[in-house]
C-alpha cells in the first residue's frame, strides 16, 4: 500500500527537494504553498506532484487543506512541516508584527498542521512527523531573534511530541540545517559567501537540498521506525549538538 505524504513549503528551495525525493522513494505526495502561485503550478507541472494553496498560520485553513489532501490521496502517513519565514532585525528594531509572523508559521504552523492528522496517524498505528528547524534554532543568530526562537520551539515541540506517539508507533523527529545551497542563499554577493559564510563550515561548501532530503527520506521509512524525538543537524560541522 502506497504512503501519503504531505510537505509543508514543499514547492521550492528544500521543501521541493524534499518533495521530489519522497515522490522517488515510492511516496504518493503533495506539497503545500502559500503564496506563489505561478512557481507552485510550474512544480506541478514539472514533478506531477499535486500542489495544495493555504497558509499554515491559519488552523482552520490546515484543517481545510488537510481535508482535501487527504481526500485526493488518502489519509497523511508522513507529514514534513518545512513551511517556514524570515523577517531579520535586531530586536531593538523589531516590531510586534515581525516577531507574530514569524512564531505564527514557523512554530504554531507545526501545531496547526501536526494537530489535524496526529489523530489518524495514532489509531492507524503508524505516523511520521519530521520538523525542519534550522542550525540558528540550536545556536541562535543576532538579528533573528524571532526565527530562532521559533526554531529552537519546534525542537521542542519535537521532543515532547515524540514521548505522545512513540507507544503508537508515530514517531517525531527534527532536521537541522544549516547554509544550504537554495536559491535564497545563493543570492547572498560572492564576497560575503567567501569571507563570511563558508569559513564558518567546515566541509568548506554550503549544502545541498538533496541533502536535507535525503534526511527525510530515512526519518521516514520503516528503517528509522526505533529513532524519535531526535534531531539531525545537516550543518557541514558548523556546530555541534
Amino acid at each position: 500500500m502506497t504512503r501519503v505524504a504531505l510537505v509543508s513549503g514543499g514547492t521550492r528551495g528544500i521543501g521541493a527537494a524534499i518533495a521530489v525525493a519522497l515522490k522517488a522513494a515510492g511516496y504518493a505526495v503533495a506539497a503545500n504553498y502559500a503564496g506563489n502561485d505561478e512557481r507552485a503550478k510550474a512544480f506541478e507541472a514539472e514533478t506531477g506532484i499535486p500542489v495544495f494553496k493555504w497558509d499554515v498560520s491559519s488552523y482552520e485553513a490546515c484543517v481545510a487543506g488537510i481535508a482535501a489532501v487527504e481526500a485526493a490521496l488518502g489519509p497523511i502517513d508522513v507529514l514534513v512541516n518545512n513551511a517556514g519565514i524570515t523577517r531579520d532585525a535586531m530586536f531593538h528594531k523589531m516590531t510586534p508584527g515581525q516577531w507574530n509572523e514569524v512564531i505564527s508559521t514557523n512554530l504554531t504552523g507545526l501545531f496547526n498542521m501536526t494537530h489535524p492528522v496526529w489523530s489518524g496517524m495514532r489509531d492507524r498505528g503508524f505516523g511520521r512527523v519530521i520538523n525542519i528547524s534550522s542550525i540558528n534554532g540550536q545556536k541562535g543568530q543576532m538579528g533573528q531573534a524571532n526565527y530562532s526562537a521559533a526554531k529552537a520551539g519546534d525542537i521542542g515541540f519535537t521532543r515532547a511530541l515524540a514521548q505522545e506517539g512513540a507507544a503508537k508507533n508515530v514517531t517525531v523527529n527534527a532536521i537541522c540545517p544549516g547554509y544550504i545551497g537554495t536559491e535564497m542563499v545563493r543570492a547572498v554577493p560572492e564576497r560575503v559567501m567567501n569571507e563570511r559564510i563558508l569559513p564558518q563550515i567546515p566541509v568548506g561548501r554550503l549544502g545541498e537540498p538533496e541533502e536535507v532530503a535525503r534526511c527525510v527520506v530515512f526519518l521516514a521509512s520503516d528503517d528509522a521506525g526505533f529513532i524519535t524525538g531526535s534531531t539531525i543537524s545537516a550543518n557541514g560541522g558548523q556546530y555541534f549538538s
